[in-house]
């Protein structure tokens, strides 16, 4: 499965932290983020991340236009609904095509950790039938 990370800065510690935790399920994946989020997570982890522009420069667009291509299984975005981006009507773009495409989205730590459970079951595989 592919697996779609995103992370406001606020959150990025939580991000890496969740990569760590859920290690040996995310390895067995091809994982996808924005460069920093990306970066920041392979620098602990040593998962291998394919990284897209920083956010604000684009990377954001790069993931949706992976998802609108239906090339993203599942994404993990750790916002932080309390401080808002400039970046903001990228993200919803993201979050809008994830619904239109019906893939899997956890906007916080307790959705991100039942959805990747859930993968680690097999919950997820009526997405290799897309």
């Amino acid at each position: 499965m592919n697996i779609g990370l995103i992370a406001h800065d606020a959150k990025k510690k939580l991000m890496q932290n969740f990569c760590i935790a859920y290690h040996g399920i995310l390895s067995k994946h091809e994982l996808y983020a924005t460069g920093t989020t990306g970066r920041l997570v392979e620098e602990v982890t040593n998962l291998n991340i394919h990284k897209f522009l920083a956010g604000p420069l684009g990377g954001e667009q790069q993931l949706a236009a992976q998802i609108e291509n239906n090339q993203i299984d599942l994404v993990i975005f750790l916002q932080d609904p309390l401080h808002p981006k400039s970046t903001e009507p990228d993200l919803f773009k993201v979050i809008k095509l994830c619904d239109v495409h019906n893939i899997p989205l956890a906007s916080n730590l307790a959705t991100a950790e039942l959805l990747v459970k859930g993968l680690d079951r097999g919950d997820m595989e009526w997405r290799n039938y897309k």
